[in-house]
């Protein structure tokens, strides 16, 4: 579009075809070798601690002996495309139009196991992406009852229960310790199976 061999000015140009004079003369230059070593490692130290933001990974580039400061951290990170991976605020606000449920435990005691299972899911980070983790949970022994990993969130198992039981699978009452005091009350979980009174040991199948 802009013809340097042209009798009108390259200012008149690139006037008349309303662009930015900045944009015409510059010209995009090489990243520097050290900036692509800098780049590979953090690349790896990204891997390795997936939470670090641009602060943390220029402490541990410090840490090696490599003299660079936060912004030119922050700079290499969104050229690499990668950013720190940590809760956001306001996770647990729902969609406008969704059902919101009723907590079935608020006041039901929980006092022993086979009383209240539990599911919960998570993500685990990997070097390509992440995998999804299901479990199934005793809710008072803690006992994981099964879990299984999967690359889809939409992939279930056949009958709607993970299917990669610890072992051989058996009731929680056997074995079963004290629930931690520190997540006794923890409700995160969500419910799926509730007795009107603590169920009895079955036998293992």
């Amino acid at each position: 579009m802009i013809d340097r061999s042209h009798g009108l000015p390259i200012a008149s140009q690139a006037k008349v075809l309303n662009i930015s004079r900045s944009g015409v003369y510059y010209r995009p230059r090489a990243v520097p070798a050290a900036d692509l070593a800098i780049m590979r490692r953090m690349d790896e130290l990204h891997l390795d601690f997936p939470f670090a933001g641009s602060r943390m990974l220029r402490d541990l580039l410090n840490a090696e002996g490599v003299a660079i400061g936060r912004r030119h951290v922050a700079t290499l990170m969104k050229r690499m495309g990668i950013e720190a991976i940590y809760r956001r605020p306001d996770t647990s606000k729902p969609a406008p139009g969704h059902k919101i449920y009723p907590y079935l435990l608020r006041d039901l005691p929980v006092t022993g196991p086979d009383q209240v299972w539990a599911m919960d899911i998570t993500y685990v980070p990997m070097a390509r992406g992440f995998v999804y983790l299901a479990a199934a949970i005793d809710w008072f022994s803690r006992r994981v009852l099964a879990w299984r990993l999967s690359i889809t969130i939409a992939q279930r198992s056949p009958g709607g229960m993970p299917a990669e039981p610890t072992g051989r699978r058996r009731s929680a009452s056997r074995r079963w310790k004290r629930p931690w005091p520190a997540t006794a009350g923890r409700r995160s979980s969500i419910p799926i199976r509730v007795a009107s009174s603590p169920a009895k040991s079955s036998p293992g199948y």
